[in-house]
């Protein structure tokens, strides 16, 4: 990403996009009033936050009982729902989860990581699934504090010793096939990075040619594993992301709205909305909308435009894959591979 003496002037920056992930998974319904349970009110809490200003829902799914649902049939169900709802809007599936067998005789046909992949054969098919990359621990609980969870489930000792305990099983078997089979099925993988050591590790996966297409990314700065949320470690991110990756900053409770109005300065893309964050000021509840239409203020006082859906999808090039390593890393904007024989440093070919 390059910062030109101009790069901070709104006219030169592309429109805001607001991702938003207004379905909190780790809470119950109990812990707040704005988690939809009914699919009709999750459906429309879509419509609510892309009224408010938002272009990309993160989704997950809510049993009627209001607990997360595993079902493929209920995440088909709801994409359904939502492409009639909010037709232009980029619907983004969490890609955590692990599906579970429906009907007789499923079990012995998902087999290890195969209840993952399930997420290529989502019907409708999403336009991205987010992935994670490098097995990693995921404690989100080391940056809360008492006052961050008051009056939800998570203040229970016993459950943050559970999240603190939580990691991420992603090694290398398991990020290529997952690669392999959302490109296949024309899903944009979203890359879900916490720290420069992963987008690392997806550059080498461009390179040896295992992933062929745009590079739409989040910095997620939630620390427990994750980079904390210092501008030092924005700043070298940045440094060390391709001339046009697309990149969202993305952290923890009242982390988000600092750090997102860093994003809007410099012209990068923003997430909001209660699975990351229920706080406006502290001890004052703010809902998904009200976070949504936060950024939207901010924006605009910034004088930055924010994304209609049609300009979202132009941004993060949905529908785009590319035929080969070396065609992949043009567009990204990566210096070639070495080419056998070459010494020295390897720069790009002269036009």
């Amino acid at each position: 990403m390059q910062f030109l003496d101009d790069s901070l002037l709104p006219e030169n920056q592309q429109p805001l996009v607001i991702q938003v992930a207004p379905y909190g998974p780790q809470f119950v319904p109990s812990d707040s009033d704005d988690i939809p349970v009914t699919m009709a009110e999750q459906v429309q809490k879509a419509v609510d936050c892309w009224n408010a200003g938002a272009t990309v829902l993160h989704v997950h799914v809510r049993e009627g009982d209001g607990k997360g649902s595993k079902r493929l049939s209920m995440f088909n169900e709801m994409l359904a729902r939502l492409r009639d709802a909010v037709p232009e809007m980029v619907l983004q599936v969490g890609g955590s989860i692990s599906f579970a067998p429906e009907g007789e005789g499923a079990e012995a046909k998902w087999l290890n990581d195969d209840t993952r992949h399930m997420l290529a054969e989502l019907n409708p098919k999403p336009d991205q699934v987010t992935i994670a990359i490098n097995t990693n621990q995921m404690n989100i609980c080391e940056l809360l504090a008492e006052d961050d969870v008051a009056g939800t489930t998570l203040a229970d000792p016993a459950l943050q010793a559970a999240y603190r305990e939580m990691w991420i099983p992603s090694g290398p078997g398991f990020v290529a096939e997952h690669l392999k089979r959302l490109q296949a099925n024309g899903i944009q993988p979203h890359f879900m990075l916490a720290d420069v050591g992963q987008l690392e590790t997806v550059e080498r996966l461009v390179r040896r040619g295992v992933y062929t297409g745009p590079l739409v990314l989040n910095w997620v700065a939630i620390g427990g594993g994750a980079d904390g949320p210092n501008p030092r470690n924005l700043m070298e991110f940045i440094n060390r992301c391709p001339e046009n990756a697309v990149l969202t900053v993305e952290s923890l409770m009242r982390h988000v709205l600092p750090l997102n109005t860093m994003a809007i300065a410099m012209g990068l893309h923003v997430r909001v909305g209660i699975e990351d964050n229920l706080w406006g000021r502290k001890s004052e509840r703010l809902s998904s909308v009200q976070q949504v239409e936060q950024m939207v203020r901010i924006s605009r006082e910034l004088h930055r435009e924010v994304a209609t859906g049609k300009q979202a999808k132009a941004i993060y090039r949905i529908g785009e894959q590319y035929t080969s390593a070396d065609e992949t890393l043009s567009k990204l904007g990566w210096v070639p591979n070495r080419q056998p024989g070459t010494r020295g440093a390897t720069l790009r070919r002269a036009a």
